[in-house]
């Protein structure tokens, strides 16, 4: 595995690099793409599906782990608050974790954020076992917390500052609330209360209105960027004595459209990039004042709105998904030419979700408006399909509902 590399924005003009083949094969003639081939419908592969009702069954020898979760309302996003276990885990012993998530209820006044947290998480020992059969010892501890949110949660991002835990939501009010999640922990860990009214520790109204994009740095801790419908990006930097944010007057603007998703670079400081359903990609460094921090344009990533980015952790590329129902991989080392060098084109919907492994350079994991969640290999070269008409890169393929969270590992 390559180590992190850093893109230094000030040499954006040097000659380009040449692009890891190992990681992605290049692609042989103009007009392949790496699928492979045409979008496929999951519908034809499902064996004596005579309508649109057959009913798919899961196959739990497919997974070395399996649980699931009923948030009890419909939930846009969500994230895992870390822990002190790290990530490179097994399922040889129990595992744990905590999400955050907020709800999109319909009724005035009626959603929350929630905390989610799932323990006693045991592998899957007998695929054919009934819930009934499961030994007390592996059943899976599930609690929950609710807090009063003001309004619909559009989006929520958690972050860990100083060893406390801190989440930032979105609203449909136009309002961006910071949230300390530590006294909700608390209580949640009691088991006291199943509902609260902890309110947020700092609230954003400079917005125009509402928005989705929003993200904390993770080389820059506290440091946060949101986006709105509007084009406008606001940077947030922690002031000293920890009373809060300062928020720069001036927003960061180059969109013509809404931001739809706002990444930070997980390796260099001040930089991050945001995508928007004007079609483009853009790169910042936000050391240079506003109206200038816009480095790298990308303005036709896609045929149709950008939905979501997600840098690579340990190679300069950038995945992008679209309301077309691609996704593309972008070399930053050849960023300006436009030119991606992989598109994954299999889902139906549009993409929802794009995200990179974070210890396996070559994964990725991508979910779409089609109630599909696909996990790619990109070091597998896209030769041709399989049988079944799937593309080779295509690891594993599952159908989610809503209001479900599944905890899975394969």
């Amino acid at each position: 595995m390559s180590h992190p590399e850093d893109i230094n924005m000030s040499d954006a003009e040097e000659e380009e690099e040449e692009i890891d083949e190992d990681l992605i094969s290049d692609e042989e003639e103009e007009g392949d793409n790496a699928s492979g081939g045409e979008r496929v419908n999951v519908g034809d592969l499902v064996s004596d599906a005579e309508d649109d009702e057959a009913e798919l069954e899961c196959d739990l020898s497919a997974y070395e782990l399996f649980h699931e979760g009923n948030a009890g309302a419909p939930c846009l996003s969500f994230d895992i608050l870390r822990d002190n276990v790290g990530t490179n885990r097994t399922v040889s012993v129990p595992q744990s974790v905590t999400f955050v998530t907020g709800t999109q209820s319909g009724v005035a006044n009626a959603n929350s954020l929630i905390l989610l947290q799932m323990s006693n998480l045991t592998k899957v020992s007998n695929p054919d076992e009934s819930d009934d059969d499961i030994p007390d010892s592996e059943v899976a501890n599930i609690q929950s917390l609710f807090n009063v949110h003001p309004g619909v949660v559009n989006r929520i991002r958690a972050t860990e500052v100083n060893h406390m835990q801190f989440a930032a939501s979105w609203s449909e009010l136009g309002e961006v609330h910071v949230w300390a999640l530590q006294p909700l922990l608390s209580e949640l860990s009691s088991g006291t209360s199943k509902n609260t009214h902890h309110k947020p520790v700092y609230t954003y109204s400079g917005h125009s209105t509402e928005g989705f994009a929003i993200d904390w740095s993770t080389t820059m801790p506290g440091t946060l960027a949101s986006g709105d419908n509007a084009s406008a990006i606001r940077v947030w930097r922690p002031r000293g004595d920890g009373s809060g944010w300062v928020i720069d007057v001036s927003p960061y603007k180059a969109h013509t459209g809404s931001v739809e998703d706002i990444q930070w670079s997980p390796n260099e400081q001040h930089v991050f990039a945001s995508c928007s359903s004007d079609k483009s990609i853009r790169i910042w460094d936000c050391r240079a004042r506003p109206e200038k921090a816009c480095m790298l344009n990308l303005l036709d990533a896609h045929s149709e709105d950008v939905n979501v980015i997600h840098w690579n952790r340990h190679d300069p590329f950038i995945a992008s998904g679209g309301d077309e129902g691609a996704v593309k991989i972008w070399d930053l080392r050849n960023f300006k030419t436009g030119q991606n060098v992989a598109e994954l084109l299999y889902h139906s919907g549009a993409i929802t979700t794009v995200e990179w492994h974070s210890s396996e350079s070559s994964t990725l994991a991508t979910a779409a408006a089609d109630d599909q969640l696909l996990q790619w290999d990109l070091s597998i070269e896209a030769e041709q399909e399989s049988e079944q008409g799937l593309p080779q890169q295509l690891l594993l393929l599952l159908l989610y509902y809503l209001n479900c969270v599944y905890l899975l590992s394969v």
